[in-house]
């Protein structure tokens, strides 16, 4: 049973496992203090024959950025086809060129974390196609807090992993689902978040080189939390931060780049279009968005912005879902030009799945006329349409419309 001594067991465990009994190796990629070290380290628990590197140690990074080929060596002496564990490998890229070796000779396997893939694609790393399986670890899902029912939408539907804990929805919707936070006390949630945005600001972006616009870049974020989950207004952003419509932009590509921001891009035919219209972006926790948005993180944070923090949490869930799935789907918003909107359409390839967000317990028809005109003008591909509710049972609101309480997602 899971405990504050016991980490609580994520839908990746065992794919991992697997692929490290079978000395395969994979790249790990998530934003900080998802648990990506402690993931690792609970699998790698029982290896005898293992190697592991901490690069967030300065010693330990500078000593390998110095002599990468020192991996080589000391995996070559170490003998027995060692299990390596590079933690946080985008801070000492030329590790990859070390572990293509290895791999490539069957003399070691290896697992790798990374929080940014921006400083891996910037150094032109190669990542080891056909050599290394990748992963994407986010913060908990529904089903690894125990939260959910039995899953209404077959596409998406997950079990619990772990039994319930001392951790309600509402807590999520206030403080987020990173492990850390989950486990600790409710006295010290606000203190941790609040240190993680200034870990963040101060580690990540000077990694990132842009440490001469940490200021300016600091009154972005407070704006751009406010603003997630919409399509931000450039001009207001610029008018309202002092910063170029041009560094906005930089700053919004920062975010995606080292995962702390997820795109939802418009649901049109013409991809031509898509690319030119408007994405909206949603940080990649709600309580990480609170505390730089600095709202009060309580229970007045869930009676200023119940829709707002209800959306984040549903739209999240989804994606999460759907890299944990390992499923090609992709995720998208509907709005035309009229004004007509649907908070998320879920693109299967042949098929849609239209679904509505709504913070209330009961949905009247005349409230998602959206979602009644897409299933309108996309029924040969869109059969059947959700409204993702704060209810308590599941409903049919039309022939084609279903209601669900959001733990029967």
């Amino acid at each position: 049973m899971q405990g504050k001594n016991k980490p609580l067991l994520r839908y990746l465990n065992t794919k991992i496992n697997r692929l490290v009994a079978k000395r395969y190796s994979c790249l790990i990629l998530g934003p900080r203090q998802v648990g990506k070290t402690t993931l690792v380290q609970n699998i790698l628990k029982n290896v005898k024959n293992k190697i592991e590197y901490f690069l967030q140690n300065p010693s330990t990074r500078q000593e390998i950025e110095a002599d990468p080929s020192k991996i080589i060596r000391q995996a070559e002496a170490f003998g027995g086809k060692p299990v390596i564990f590079v933690d946080e490998a985008q801070k000492a890229p030329e590790v990859f060129d070390s572990a293509q070796f290895l791999i490539d000779k069957k003399e070691a396997s290896f697992v790798l974390t990374g929080s940014s893939a921006r400083k891996l694609k910037r150094s032109g790393i190669n990542l080891l196609p056909g050599r290394i399986k990748r992963f994407y670890l986010d913060p908990l899902l529904w089903g690894e807090l125990g939260l959910l029912e039995k899953g209404s939408i077959a596409d998406l539907a997950i079990k619990n992993i772990n039994k319930k804990i001392n951790y309600s929805f509402e807590d999520s919707l206030i403080f987020g689902s990173l492990p850390g936070i989950v486990m600790l006390p409710k006295e010290d949630r606000r203190d941790f978040l609040k240190s993680y945005a200034e870990i963040y600001l101060e580690e990540e972006i000077r990694a990132e080189a842009l440490s001469r616009k940490i200021g300016a870049f600091s009154r972005f974020l407070e704006l751009a939390a406010a603003e997630s989950g919409t399509s931000p207004n450039l001009t207001k952003l610029s008018n309202e931060s002092g910063v170029s419509q041009p560094s906005i932009k930089e700053f919004y590509r920062v975010l995606e780049d080292t995962l702390v921001m997820e795109r939802v891009d418009p649901y049109l035919k013409n991809s031509r279009k898509r690319i030119l219209s408007s994405p909206r972006y949603y940080f990649f926790d709600v309580g990480v968005r609170n505390s730089l948005a600095r709202l009060p993180l309580d229970e007045n944070a869930i009676n200023a912005q119940k829709g707002t923090l209800f959306e984040h949490a549903v739209i999240l869930e989804i994606i999460r879902r759907i890299r944990i799935l390992n499923k090609n789907y992709k995720v998208y918003f509907w709005r035309t030009s009229g004004g007509a909107e649907v908070d998320c359409i879920i693109d299967l390839g042949n098929t849609v799945i239209p679904i509505e967000i709504k913070a209330s317990k009961f949905v009247a028809l005349s409230e998602i006329k959206g979602l009644k005109i897409f299933l309108s003008d996309y029924e040969k591909i869109a059969k059947r349409g959700y409204v993702i509710t704060m209810g308590e049972r599941k409903e049919k609101l039309a022939e084609n419309i279903i209601a669900l309480p959001w733990f029967y997602l």
